[in-house]
């Protein structure tokens, strides 16, 4: 059975990108415009891995984080912060906010692949 991932980024070419990597893998992909859609669409269906950006309308990513953290569900699903954002102090943010790992744009598919198959259980 494949692996579903949520994508959540405001840049639709980013999300694209995303997703054409890593079904190009087999996995699953959900893709969400913004932390907001993104926390409905993983309450909506459980995932096994988020992927998701800093920087965004609505909500932000490390908002998201905090909220996905402390439903049952998603306690220990893998959780990357894909940004631009590189600076240690938001990165730092990032971990206390319970990320699992960090990021940065523009991305290299294979080191994407090689840190999904690194987290994904």
């Amino acid at each position: 059975m494949a692996k579903t991932i949520l994508a959540v980024d405001d840049s639709a070419s980013i999300r694209q990108m995303v997703a054409f990597t890593l079904r190009g893998q087999g996995y699953e992909v959900i893709e969400a415009v913004d932390g907001q859609d993104g926390l409905t669409k993983a309450k909506a269906q459980q995932v096994h891995l988020i992927l998701t950006d800093q920087n965004m309308p609505r909500m932000d990513g490390l908002t998201m984080v905090r909220a996905l953290r402390v439903l049952p569900n998603y306690r220990t699903v893998p959780i990357l912060i894909l940004t631009t954002e590189s600076s240690d102090e938001m990165k730092s943010q990032g971990r206390a906010a319970g990320a699992t790992g960090w990021l940065v744009k523009p991305f290299d598919p294979a080191r994407l692949l090689e840190v999904v198959k690194k987290v994904l259980p």
